[in-house]
């Protein structure tokens, strides 16, 4: 059986943050992750706010810069706001993230699942390559996303998700500010358009509670921005995946094992914004196993506390902001611009005492 101090169930890149900061901790570390390639396939809208802009320096990671957002409300009015922030390749940032952690000396494995856990024995069962090996940790930290594993094995209630749909498409004009479109046709959700060069990601979020069909109206968005000539009619990219917008888990660590990332919950339940949260619980968790496994018994206990700090407040708005609106969904009322002004971060209203 194979011992390690920290197992790592997930690279993207809060796990990458993680095994980063637990090997140059001086850890053994191992991490694992089901995709045959690291970062694909993109999930993922590729914006990233300016304080990570050190996690992407350069080509091929770094594709543009964002200036400015434009919200469209439902009357059609457009509403301009400064966003800064940078577009990046998703798939290169997490490798980038990644290859800093095997450089700090923690071992990768891709192509490998977790298919089955013993907390109370800390043995993991991993199957890579078609064979199964037991891997006995010390420490766990779970950043395998949204539906995590760990979480199912650990029998945790799962995290409440909204689904995306995404498409690549090409760019006719540069492009500085990112779009989104506020509306009843996106239901717990919203449309963008986020510019990467000479291409744009164009896609939705929707609770399928409410609207089950996302290609119907994704089409009809594509189909009226060609019209306009904003887009090209190629698709060159289709993807989509599951965004936590229920806040983070009622506990983010349990005995050594740590959540971080979209396993902890920490993405924005109305922006679906998880990159930044994803490092800075990464490394905030890698700290915090050296720490444990140095003999701090509390250092997990004080990560989640952290991490509450630190994102809790704006977490527990955006949660408020989507249980007022919930009821409005397929109303008229989710047609006034008033109603979706007070659930986007771009207004004012959004951040007033009172959702609705």
């Amino acid at each position: 059986m194979r011992s390690v101090d920290l197992l790592v169930v997930g690279l993207g890149p809060g796990g990458g943050s993680a095994a980063g900061k637990a090997a140059a901790g001086g850890l053994d570390v191992l991490a694992v992750d089901r995709r045959q390639v690291i970062g694909e396939p993109v999930q993922c809208a590729e914006f990233i706010p300016n304080p990570m802009g050190a996690y992407a320096r350069d080509y091929p990671v770094r594709l543009q810069l964002i200036t400015g957002m434009q919200s469209v409300l439902p009357s059609g009015a457009v509403h301009t706001s400064d966003f800064p922030g940078l577009m990046i390749d998703r798939a290169e940032f997490d490798r980038a993230i990644a290859r800093s952690a095997r450089d700090h000396g923690a071992e990768l494995w891709t192509a490998s699942r977790l298919t089955a856990l013993d907390p109370a024995e800390r043995i993991a069962t991993i199957r890579r390559n078609g064979q199964v090996q037991s891997i006995r940790y010390r420490a766990l930290v779970a950043a395998d996303g949204p539906h995590s594993t760990v979480a199912a094995f650990l029998g945790l209630t799962p995290l409440a998700n909204v689904i995306t749909r995404q498409y690549t498409v090409p760019l006719p004009q540069p492009l500085d500010d990112t779009i989104i479109w506020l509306s009843d046709d996106y239901p717990g959700g919203y449309a963008w358009l986020f510019p990467r060069g000479d291409v744009a990601n164009l896609g939705l979020g929707i609770d399928q509670r409410l609207q089950p069909d996302l290609k119907g109206p994704l089409d009809r968005l594509h189909q009226r921005l060609i019209e306009r000539g904003q887009v090209g009619p190629e698709i060159l990219r289709r993807t989509g995946g599951a965004i936590p917008v229920g806040g983070p888990r009622e506990r983010m660590q349990t005995g050594c094992i740590a959540f971080v990332g979209d396993a902890a919950g920490l993405t924005h339940p109305i922006t679906g914004a998880g990159i930044a949260a994803a490092v800075v619980s990464g490394e905030h968790a890698g700290n915090a196993t050296v720490a444990f496994l140095s003999g701090d018994a509390q250092a997990f206990e004080e990560y989640e506390e952290d991490m509450r700090d630190q994102f809790g407040p704006a977490l527990a708005r955006a949660v408020e902001r989507r249980r007022a609106l919930q009821p409005f969904w397929h109303t008229p009322v989710a047609r006034q611009d008033s109603t979706q002004r007070r659930g986007w971060i771009a207004f004012d209203e959004y951040f007033g005492a009172a959702a609705a």
